[in-house]
């Protein structure tokens, strides 16, 4: 991941954003910390030369660019019209378009538009930066300002065009890019709840993706059919990572149903809500499921390449068969506590 020194201090100065962001006591340190994330996060991206990561890089920094000038003209007004009677009356419209800059910087529907593409251009580890790391101070900084009611709305229309966006994708980038904004509206829903709730969730999620991302960057995978194609001589690895698939839509008994498990139990009271959540959530097992199926019950029979066993490969089968199996094993660790 690290081809130089300068690529660590970049990582660092990364770390270091997102943590002044989400430590900092005002609206300008945070701004601060997301603008040391960015211009951090761009060389990293642009490390490996070659038109997409370029035109990838500079997509992340057009959007990001226009995010932060939204959030900081907001800034400045907030400050500006500070303990003012216009400022009490423009408060909730203010907060809303401060929610807009932050929700386009973390990818959620329908500020989604450059998601998806931008992923489409970058190398696994990198595409694993941007669905989890880089989801954090927006994510925490939203929960300070947070409007329930619009967020519903975020809510419903991440979730539903996450789902119908994987639909006939043949691209493992694109797939787990609208997965990952499905998994947005969930943990939008989750940080509703509490903080806690937001960061079991949170932290779930990265573990079955970084299980996932860290299998295709090994075997240096990009397409459906590659995957099919590779793994036929190695049906216990096939099995671990497609049903770490359906982990990852959130299928009982695999260990992606609990985060889930406990927003659905906590939005018992909205029941509307509830029922449409987890009905356009439905297609995305859907075709989790239709690639699973495809894999397990078809037969291919050409081989594309040979894999070496080591430790690091043991390592991700490891944490494929934890993410896989972890709902059971904690159930049965409960049960003997």
């Amino acid at each position: 991941m690290f081809k130089s020194f300068s690529s660590l201090i970049f990582f660092n100065m990364l770390i270091m954003g997102t943590i002044i962001s989400i430590c900092s006591n005002s609206w300008l340190g945070a701004w601060m910390g997301l603008e040391i994330n960015l211009l951090s996060f761009i060389p990293l991206l642009n490390n490996i030369k070659n038109s997409l990561s370029t035109e990838s890089s500079l997509k992340y920094f057009l959007v990001q660019a226009l995010a932060s000038s939204i959030l900081l003209f907001i800034i400045i007004i907030m400050s500006l019209l500070d303990s003012s009677l216009f400022f009490f009356n423009m408060k909730m419209y203010l907060y809303l378009i401060l929610n807009m800059s932050l929700l386009m910087k973390m990818g959620a529907a329908p500020f989604h538009f450059w998601f998806p593409e931008m992923m489409e251009g970058l190398s696994w580890l990198m595409s694993l930066m941007l669905m989890t790391w880089q989801k954090i101070a927006p994510m925490i900084l939203i929960m300070y300002c947070m409007i329930n009611n619009f967020m519903m709305i975020i809510i419903i229309l991440s979730i539903f065009f996450g789902s119908i966006g994987g639909l006939n994708q043949t691209s493992l980038r694109k797939l787990m890019a609208y997965s990952s904004i499905n998994h947005v509206g969930w943990m939008i829903a989750s940080s509703m709840i509490s903080q806690m709730y937001w960061l079991i969730y949170f932290s779930l999620y990265s573990f079955m993706t970084t299980s996932i991302i860290l299998f295709f960057h090994k075997m240096n995978v990009f397409y459906i059919n590659q995957v099919f194609n590779m793994l036929n001589a190695y049906p216990i690895m096939k099995f671990m990572l497609f049903c770490n698939f359906l982990s990852l839509g959130g299928l009982p008994p695999f260990m992606g149903f609990i985060p889930k498990w406990m927003v659905i139990q906590n939005f018992m009271d909205n029941i509307p809500m509830l029922i449409l959540m987890v009905m356009l959530t439905l297609l995305t097992l859907y075709y989790y499921l239709r690639i699973t199926y495809s894999a397990f019950m078809i037969n291919y029979t050409i081989q594309k390449f040979n894999m070496n066993y080591n430790l690091s490969f043991n390592f991700i089968l490891l944490m494929n068969f934890i993410s896989t199996f972890g709902l059971i094993m904690m159930m049965f660790i409960f049960y003997l506590l």
